[in-house]
């Protein structure tokens, strides 16, 4: 492959950590163990000071590939003519608008845009309240949806599946491999059915009127679980017959991600508000809240919101381009195909390791769960960080998620062939023998 041109920084990688620690504090997060330092990227590859390639397995933000040329030319382009707020008429704003809703169910015919997938979270939880005269919410409690001081506290995944807050609670997210009381089919659904039904029972009996439930509709933070069927149709229902709102975060799961453009296509169930951000602008910061009409209309008429970067020409510019390009060049369809070479060859690692409990996939996003045993389904999380920083160490870069810290989170750019695909199977496959080997 030809590594691309690159200004190599002089400082040490232990220099520019020592700074870092100094101006940004050292819990300011950061991936593995050493960490890389990153001086350019292209497609699905991404290039150290030192020039070497990491094949990107994990980075959902820049959805149509690294450094895209059609979404680089867009946000150039526009920048060299007009970039401002979006108090002044612009026709890509509007152009992205129609593109947008237009992939949705027709119900869904109105937008707001943020910069942030926290800030569209925050304008769900304002449309939600303000429709229903409710605040209680309620979300998973393994989950992640943003980091204002609103959605923080739906972020459960930091906090031992709590939350800090008494205007949201937090029920089990449906889990076929590690299921609610050993339960299964039907009582699996039932089960997690009366849990929702309780907190909302449990707000009521606090004097908190319920407003909705907040959640990524294939459970992204939560390891991709294989949900069990009838759950949506049915959290759906009992959450309209409530008097709240269903709010899906689709952040991870759309945008072709699953094979098909929206996670809720998936899952068979048109929710009343959707939430948009990371891969909208391929890298640059846009973000949106998708809803009806009916519901956004009366917030713009009570509450006088404004983004000043959320919808500016560049940003939208910038966010069509990568509407053009998934469709151009059929990155959905390649979801599906790639991603479902990947599940077959992890799966055939899975028949040779017994470390790989479960395999989920979903288009281009695979869960592999680590355990020390099959039948106990011990979760091997310190074996899945060790994994993680070898990958690494072998070039193919991958993250970790879940309860446990023991799934593997595999959710490369679109563009990934089937090439890749063998290169991090194979690379996943030495990683695991050796694991394997110095345990002997």
């Amino acid at each position: 492959m030809t590594i691309p041109d690159q200004t190599v920084d002089e400082s040490s990688d232990a220099v520019l950590l020592a700074r870092r620690h100094r101006l940004l504090g050292r819990s300011a997060p950061l991936f593995y163990d050493t960490p890389l330092h990153i001086v350019s990227a292209r497609d699905v590859w991404m290039y150290d000071a030192q020039g070497r390639a990491y094949l990107d397995a994990y980075n959902n933000v820049p959805v149509v590939g690294h450094c895209h040329p059609r979404v680089v030319t867009a946000i150039a382009d526009q920048a060299t003519r007009l970039n401002v707020h979006s108090r002044y008429l612009h026709e890509t704003v509007l152009d992205y608008a129609e593109r947008l809703t237009a992939t949705f169910d027709a119900v869904l015919d109105m937008v707001i845009l943020t910069c942030t997938g926290s800030e569209a979270n925050d304008v769900a939880l304002q449309i939600a309240r303000q429709h229903t005269g409710g605040l209680g919410i309620v979300c998973t409690n393994q989950t992640y949806h943003g980091n204002t001081t609103a959605v923080r506290d739906l972020s459960t995944l930091f906090s031992d599946g709590e939350s800090r807050s008494p205007l949201v609670r937090p029920v089990t997210f449906p889990n076929a491999y590690r299921p609610l009381r050993g339960l299964s089919g039907q009582a699996l659904v039932d089960a997690h059915i009366e849990e929702i039904v309780e907190q909302i029972g449990a707000f009521k009996a606090a004097s908190v009127k319920f407003a909705g439930m907040l959640a990524c509709p294939i459970f992204a933070n939560e390891g991709l679980p294989n949900v069990p069927e009838g759950y949506w149709p049915r959290v759906a229902q009992i959450v309209r017959e409530a008097g709240g709102l269903l709010i899906f975060d689709e952040v991870q799961a759309g945008f072709g991600r699953t094979g098909h453009m929206w996670g809720q296509q998936r899952v068979g169930v048109v929710p009343d508000i959707v939430t948009l951000g990371k891969p909208m602008g391929n890298g640059y910061p846009i973000a949106g809240v998708v809803s009806r009409a009916e519901l956004i209309e009366p917030f713009r008429d009570e509450v006088m919101y404004f983004n000043t970067f959320g919808a500016t020409p560049v940003a939208c510019a910038a966010a069509l381009a990568v509407l053009d390009v998934i469709a151009g060049e059929a990155l959905i369809d390649n979801a599906r195909t790639t991603g479902q070479c990947l599940a077959d060859g992890m799966r055939a690692l899975q028949s040779r390791h017994p470390l790989i409990g479960d395999v989920r996939s979903q288009g281009l996003f695979l869960a592999v769960e680590l355990v020390e045993d099959r039948e106990t389904k011990a979760p091997a999380g310190r074996l899945a960080k060790l994994i993680v920083n070898d990958m690494k160490t072998r070039g193919v870069l991958i993250s970790r998620v879940g309860q446990f810290d023991n799934i593997l989170k595999i959710r490369p750019p679109l563009p990934f062939r089937p090439a890749h695909a063998d290169h991090l199977l194979n690379t996943f496959d030495d990683c695991l023998t050796a694991l394997k080997d110095a345990a002997r």
